[in-house]
Parts: C-alpha cells; sequence; structure tokens
C-alpha cells in the first residue's frame, strides 16, 4: 500500500480551525475567554535536562509542577538543530525550506555583527519587512505584546528588530554571538542601547538573566487587564558557562563545568516559578496558557554524558536527527489543558503561531507551513493524523530530514540517497531499514522535492 501525502497546508486548513474541545467532560460549561499567552524558550537545552522528561540529576521542581499541572508533548520538536531558523520558524509559522533565515551564518549577503562597539561576531541575516510574525498578529487581534530573551533574528539598526515585527516592549540581545555574554554591560531596550553599569570594566555584578525575569513579573503586572503575549527567550543554558552561585550542586563531586551546567538550568527553573507564583498572584492562572520549550538540542558539552541530555537519541545541536531537534513541550492551562497527561502526538515550532492564533480567537491568513494544534493540547482524543514535519540545515551541505508518522528520512546533499528511520520500533534511529521499505523511501523522495523553494542566501550544493 502506497503512502498518502499530504500536501503543504492550503488556505483552507489554515483558516477553518479546529474546534477547542474541553479537557474536563465534567467540568461546567465555562465563557469563551481570549487566554494569556507565555511561551518560554530556554536555549540549547536538551531534551533529558528537565527532571519531568528524565533528569536524575538536575533539580527543576517549578517546571517538574508546570508538567503536572499540564501536559507534557514528548514527540515536539523544534523549527531547526540552531538557534537563528529555529526563532525563525517559530515566529512566522514557515519551516526552513521557506524561512528566510535558514541557518546562523548566510553563504550569501547579510550584514556584519558587531556586539560591543566593534568586536565582530560574524555575519548574520536579519528578517525584513515582509517577515510577518506571530507578534504582529497578535498585536492587531488587541493583545499586548513583549518579549525579552535573545532575538537572534535581526541585526541593530536592521528591518529585522522586535519593535519592528509586532512587539510593543523589548528588551534582551540582539545578537547571537552577544547573547552568550551573562555579565554584558548592555542589552537593548526597544530600538536603544541600555548600559548596565555595575558590569562596566568587566565586572559581575549582575546577571542578565535576572533582569529578563524581572522584565516578565513587571509586564504581567502592566498588562493584567488586557490579554498579553509574552515570549520569554532566555539564553540559559547556553554556554558560555555562567552563573551567579552553584547553589545545591555546590556540593557535588562533579566537573566544575557540570555544577555550572545544572544550576544553569535550575535558574532558568526559578524564573519559571517566580512567574507561576505573579500569576497565581494576579489572579490570571486560570486564564493564562504557558508554553516551555528549548530552540534546539543540547550542545556538546565537556562534561560529556552525565546529564544524558539527550536519552537514547542520536546526534545532538546542529543535527538533524532527533538529538538535534527534539526537545521537551510542556503546556499549560488550568481547566482546559489536560493535567498529568503525556502526548506523543508530534508538532513542531511551526505549529506555534497557528496554535496561538486560534487560542487568541485570531485565526492566521493563509500561507503558513505549520497548522494549529489547539485542539490536541485540549482533547486527549484529537489527533492531527499523519502530516510531513520538515527541517533542512545547510552547513557543509544540504542536509534534510522529514518525519510523517513512525517514519524519518535524512539525507546530507540533495544528491544523496536517503536514510529511513523507523521511530516507533528505533526512536534512536539506529538502523536504517531504506533498503527494506523501498516504497516509504520512494514517496518521501517524491514529497521533498517539492518541500522547498531555493534560498539566494544559502545555495544548495
Amino acid at each position: 500500500m502506497r503512502l498518502r501525502l499530504p500536501f503543504l497546508p492550503t488556505a483552507a486548513l489554515l483558516l477553518c480551525g479546529l474546534a477547542l474541545a474541553p479537557a474536563l467532560p465534567a467540568a461546567a460549561p465555562k465563557p469563551a475567554v481570549r487566554p494569556n499567552l507565555v511561551f518560554i524558550m530556554a536555549d540549547d537545552l536538551g531534551y533529558g535536562d528537565l527532571g519531568c522528561f528524565g533528569s536524575a540529576l538536575i533539580r527543576t521542581p517549578n517546571l517538574d509542577r508546570l508538567a503536572q499541572q499540564g501536559t507534557r508533548f514528548t514527540h515536539f520538536y523544534a523549527g531547526a538543530p540552531v538557534c537563528a531558523p529555529s526563532r525563525a520558524v517559530l515566529l512566522t509559522g514557515l519551516h526552513t525550506g521557506h524561512a528566510r533565515i535558514r541557518g546562523n551564518s548566510p553563504e550569501v549577503g547579510g550584514e556584519l555583527e558587531s556586539f560591543d562597539g566593534g568586536r565582530e561576531g560574524g555575519i548574520r541575516l536579519s528578517f525584513t519587512r515582509n517577515e510577518y510574525t506571530l507578534a504582529t498578529h497578535l498585536r492587531s487581534a488587541g493583545y499586548a505584546t513583549g518579549a525579552t530573551g535573545k532575538w537572534g533574528v535581526g541585526e541593530p539598526g536592521s528591518e529585522g528588530t522586535p519593535e519592528k515585527h509586532g512587539f510593543d516592549e523589548w528588551y534582551g540581545y540582539l545578537n547571537q554571538n552577544h547573547a552568550p555574554y551573562y555579565y554584558t554591560d548592555y542589552l537593548w531596550r526597544n530600538d536603544r542601547r541600555e548600559p548596565i553599569p555595575e558590569n562596566a570594566g568587566g565586572r559581575h555584578a549582575v546577571y542578565s538573566n535576572d533582569l529578563m525575569a524581572d522584565f516578565s513579573i513587571d509586564f504581567v503586572r502592566r498588562h493584567r487587564d488586557q490579554p498579553f503575549f509574552l515570549y520569554l527567550a532566555y539564553t540559559l543554558p547556553h554556554a558560555r558557562f555562567e552563573v551567579p552561585d552553584l547553589g545545591a550542586y555546590a556540593a557535588e563531586n562533579w566537573p566544575e563545568e557540570a555544577k555550572i551546567y545544572a544550576a544553569m538550568v535550575t535558574r532558568l527553573d526559578g524564573y519559571v516559578g517566580r512567574l507561576m507564583a505573579e500569576l497565581d498572584r494576579l489572579g490570571l492562572a486560570d486564564r493564562t496558557v504557558i508554553f516551555f520549550t528549548s530552540d534546539n538540542g543540547p550542545a556538546k558539552k565537556p562534561h560529556g554524558h552525565l546529564f544524558n541530555s539527550a536519552p537514547g537519541l542520536r546526534g545532538i545541536k546542529g543535527d538533524v536527527y532527533e538529538g538535534g531537534i527534539r526537545v521537551p513541550m510542556i503546556v499549560r492551562w488550568p481547566g482546559r489543558v489536560p493535567a498529568g497527561r503525556t502526548s506523543t502526538e508530534p508538532w513542531m515550532a511551526m505549529d506555534v503561531f497557528p496554535t496561538l492564533a486560534e487560542l487568541a480567537g485570531a485565526p492566521p491568513r493563509a500561507g503558513l507551513d505549520g497548522r494549529s494544534v489547539a485542539a490536541v493540547l485540549t482533547d486527549p482524543a484529537a489527533t492531527l493524523g499523519e502530516r510531513p514535519l520538515y527541517w533542512e540545515a545547510p552547513l557543509d551541505r544540504l542536509y534534510q530530514a522529514v518525519r510523517l508518522g513512525r517514519w524519518k528520512a535524512v539525507r546530507g546533499g540533495l544528491d544523496q540517497p536517503l536514510e529511513l528511520y523507523d521511530l516507533a520500533a528505533d526512536p534512536g534511529e539506529k538502523v536504517n531499514v531504506a533498503g527494506r521499505e523501498k516504497t516509504v523511501v520512494a514517496d518521501l523522495e517524491r514529497w521533498l522535492a517539492g518541500a522547498r523553494v531555493p534560498s539566494p542566501h544559502w545555495p544548495a550544493r
């Protein structure tokens, strides 16, 4: 039997939406609401670095509680295996075969990145005015929009900065290579460079992510009386490995860098706990949807496999194998998203735009690659059916991957044969079954032939 492959989303699919099903059938009907939307994204956090996703060493009590109060999605994927394109996919709803930004550094074009008054950090590509973002869409629907953390898709002075793409308020790093400096002496507030004088001269007095956590609390306090969208793109636990204190890990018999990494993850967990407590205090928890994920898989760490950051998965950050793109996802919406549930429904970052738009009561315009998973969030019986999920990574050659149901195909180069893995039987992608599943391979080859449009910035080899 031949696979029936869906094509790219049509206008009808994108505009029809999915009816929200109540998660708790016995509960009394609730009035329609426009929920607040909080999307939290870690940086280089591994699939297995949270207690609720299997970590036995790193303490994450607040995220574990978030998972207990919501649903864990164990087959959620980042939009790309590295930072910039992952954020571009999230914000635009386009996968890397169609997004403007497909890698961290373009081979052709882009701007020279400079983040400290002359130090050059590489070539980057920025959003143009043509990118239509989730924030622009939600702001047009009446949401207050705020963001903090790491932007990564627009250089200073370009058309790609947050205030030009739907965010009323922004505070954080614009440059990717600036973002690992946790004791930086400046951050960007909207379009203005704002100094942190306490860190001048190389001093380590103010930890940047603490300021971002403060921004989040201040934002929800000031916008408590209107629906808001808050995008928290923390830079933890990306290297450099720096943290104000080791906390409970100081006494562990681990390599020093391992202690720092664990303390960074636990500090991020503390930020989530602060926000959860503030939403409770303000009476906003029941009408706020919280999403938590990571921008890609874990980077290679000198502390090796101590934390098992990608348990049982092949690859790390930069790879289109599961270890580079499968990331944790937790969603909490009390009374709507089932508590304590685990879902294996596959979805990815390109689905975030249409999903949040539907939750806000403002279905997106046609043309997105993602589709809303709102029904899957709230109804345990709902399913999206089989549909292709796509990634590409332009490195020394064009690496591609597509997942369709249980099948995952990978290739390194447009002229290379497909590797095929049965994720149901082989989640670690150890056994290439392309030789025995020739019909599946042929069908996925045909789909891949139309999956992307060529990019002038990343010419495929």
